[in-house]
This record gives C-alpha cells, structure tokens and sequence, in this order.
C-alpha cells in the first residue's frame, strides 16, 4: 500500500451518508420487529405447561405399566423421555415472535427486509470508507465497529438463509446494531485517513478480518445464552406449578425451547472456537514481523488470550457432567464479557502497542 495516497474525500463523505442512513433503516427494522411480536398471538402458556404437566411425572425416570392380559402380567413399554444436553426440560419450542399469526409474520417479514436493505445500506458504507483510503476499512475503532456491525446483521442474515429460524433474535440483533452504530458515529468517529506504518501489513486483512467474524458468531451466542437462561427460568417455573407474569405470557412462551436456546449457542461458539484460535495465532506471526517479537504481553494480545481460555473452559465445561445448562451459560456470558472488554475497554482504557488504533 501506498502510505502517501491521498484521501478521497468524497468518498469518506459518501461513506458517511451510507452509515447515517443505515442507521435510520435499522431503525424502522427495529419498529418492525417490535411490531411483529406486538402483533404476534399473546399468550400460549398451555403450550409448555401441558407438555411439562405430561412429562412432569417423569421426573425420576420412565414409569411401566403393568397390566393384566389373561393369566399374563403384560409390561407396557414405558415412553422415553429425550432430555437435552443442558439437562433442561422436554418442551416444545414455541411458535417463534410473530406467534403464529398472519399478521404478526407479515410484520416479521417486514423486519427481515429492512434488516436486509439496512445491510446492504451499511456495507456500501464500508466499502465506500475502503476506497476512499484504498485499504482495509479496519484501521481504528470506529472502522472496526461499522464493520463489526456489518458482520453480525450478514451472518444474521445468513443464518435466515440457510433455513434457520432465528427471527427471534432479530430484535435484540437491530437493538444492538444501533447501539454500536451510535457509539461509532458520536464517540469513535475517526476522519478516514491512511494507516500508520505498524499496521500497514497484509496481515491487517487477515487477523483483524478474523477477529471481526468472530465477534459476530460470539455475539449471537450471547444472544441465544442470555434468552436461554429467561426461557429456562421460565420453564422451571411452570414445572414448579408457578404461575408466570404477563411478560412470560406473552415473549418467553415463543421462544425457542431452553434446549433449542442452548443446543444453538453452543453449537455457533463451538463452530467459530477453533478461528478465534487461528485470529490469536495470526496476531502472533503480526506482532513478530512488526515489532519483532510473538508476544509481549501487551493488554490486547492478554485479554485476546483470556477470552479464549474462557470460551475453551465454557467447551470443557458443555461436556462435563458437572457443568451443564446454567453455570455452562454464566461462563460462555463471561467469555463474550471478556471479548467486549477487550473490543472497547483495551482500546479505550487502557494503554498499550494497540493504543494507536483505538479512537
């Protein structure tokens, strides 16, 4: 690359425009999916409760039957009760935000595409930032969180199009989204401008790039973690013969079952754990040719390596006997808080090599 190239200002300025308008088609996503689970069939608590009051019994293993057939004892075969990994209960997955109804999916859909164009929108803005300093548009904090955020809504959408339901982390997803996108613009916003000599490496396109993806598969994890620990609880409390909050009534019942919750977390950190392991190697062989060392203990490469000791504990600890369902979801938690803190915290607290690309 060329350090001297000049800016396109133009393009920066194009960039701008794409980001800011994203941000308003996010938020009418956002509306939209609050629409969809106002719209979307209210309560369905006999859904989880008939399935726990029939199972309920089954707690201390499969009952048997004896019945009588003549001069003949006859054993009924008991019915097998499949229990999640998480050890939490049998229930059915609910009927997802729009409940169901005609009117609470059209909405859903609504959402789904003004999340796609709201995408699209942003991505424009990214590339338009890349050209106008001709390099990868991950050169400081506010580079990386337009394009964090781009990541997430694209393996969002992804995920949708491989024939996933996962709608139901739409709202929390656009929330989040513009939460990110309002720190970018109004704390982190960086002029664009050419990299610094350290950065300026082919590696920048390699292990950052990986961090990023990373991020957005641990950021849907957290996602699926969190409403696993509401929906468990929830489901615990009908099993206790409880009676749950309008709320619950109304949200927790049309979720995914806490099962399903876990099955999905699990599955997408333990999918991305081995190229967060490839992104700390990469940084690695970076530091190595920049500053002629591996490792240095430098703030950002510690919390990169904490982060990954908590995930590679939370993937122990699902395969434990003893650390299953909750305590497994308050570590994988605790994991996503590390890579947050090292995301903004590192950056923007503490000092260190990594300094010169924060805000």
């Amino acid at each position: 690359m060329n350090l001297a190239a000049a800016t396109n200002e133009n393009l920066a300025n194009i960039s701008n425009v794409l980001i800011y308008s994203s941000m308003a088609v996010y938020t009418l996503a956002f509306l939209a999916f609050i629409a969809e689970w106002v719209f979307g069939s209210r309560s369905k608590v006999g859904r989880t409760a008939a399935a726990l009051t029939a199972r309920g019994a089954d707690a201390s293993g499969p009952a048997v039957t004896v019945r009588s057939g003549g001069s003949t004892a006859v054993l009924d075969k008991p019915k097998v009760v499949t229990r999640s990994a998480a050890g939490t209960r049998d229930v059915p997955d609910g009927p997802g935000a729009a409940g169901g109804t005609e009117k609470g999916d059209l909405y859903g859909r609504v959402a789904v595409s003004l999340t796609t164009l709201a995408f699209l929108v942003e991505a424009g803005g990214v590339i338009a930032r890349a050209l106008s300093v001709q390099r990868a548009p991950w050169g400081n904090m506010y580079e990386f969180s337009i394009t964090f955020s781009t990541v997430v809504v694209g393996v969002f959408l992804g995920i949708l199009a491989a024939g996933k339901n996962v709608r139901w982390a739409g709202l929390p997803l656009v929330t989040t989204v513009l939460l990110d996108l309002g720190i970018a613009t109004k704390w982190l916003y960086t002029d664009s401008d050419q990299l610094v000599p350290a950065l300026d490496s082919y590696w920048l396109w390699i292990h950052v790039s990986t961090a990023i993806f990373c991020g957005a598969v641990f950021y849907l994890g957290a996602v699926g973690t969190l409403l696993y620990l509401f929906r468990d609880a929830y489901e615990a409390k009908l099993a206790r013969g409880g009676e749950p909050g309008r709320f619950a009534s109304s949200v927790l019942e049309r979720l995914p079952s806490a099962a399903s919750l876990d099955k999905f977390a699990y599955r997408v950190n333990a999918a991305v754990f081995p190229l967060w392991t490839f992104t700390i190697i990469a940084g690695a062989i970076w530091a190595g040719d920049a500053w002629g060392r591996y490792w240095g203990w430098d703030p950002k490469e510690v919390w990169s390596f904490i982060t990954w000791v908590a995930y590679a504990c939370y993937l122990h600890a699902r395969a434990t006997a003893g650390w299953k369902g909750r305590k497994a979801a308050y570590l994988a938690l605790f994991a996503f808080a590390c890579w947050l803190w090292n995301y903004y915290g590192v950056n923007m607290v503490l000092n260190g090599l990594h300094s010169y690309s924060g805000v």
